[in-house]
């Protein structure tokens, strides 16, 4: 099993959760988070001081795989839904889960999948 966390834009959430429903995956975990890193920070005004907005808003999606099939279809999709050719464009991560319980159930692995 595969656990794939997606950083993108949150105005993209919608496009990627239909790419991967498109492909068979339909459960995900969806996180409102701020990222830090490569983009320069923004400045704004407010009350007629200035301050520096360093963290960037984004969306993190989780979503678990049961092998390499459904892996790149669901790094493809988010791939080729989540991009705008930015800077802003952020990242994809993969790493492997041992094991998963579905603690209703008590189902354990792929079956909890």
């Amino acid at each position: 099993m595969k656990k794939i966390e997606a950083l993108i834009k949150p105005f993209k959430l919608e496009e990627v959760r239909e790419a991967l429903i498109e492909v068979g995956i339909e459960g995900m975990t969806v996180t409102e988070v701020e990222a830090y890193g490569q983009r320069q920070a923004d400045s704004n005004l407010y009350r007629y001081a200035e301050y520096v907005v360093d963290f960037i808003p984004m969306v993190k999606i989780e979503v678990l795989v049961g092998n390499d099939e459904y892996l790149q279809k669901a790094l493809e999709s988010i791939e080729k839904a989540a991009g705008i050719g930015k800077i802003e464009d952020e990242k994809i991560f993969v790493s492997s889960i041992e094991h998963l319980f579905r603690i209703r159930t008590g189902e354990r692995d792929e079956e909890a999948l």
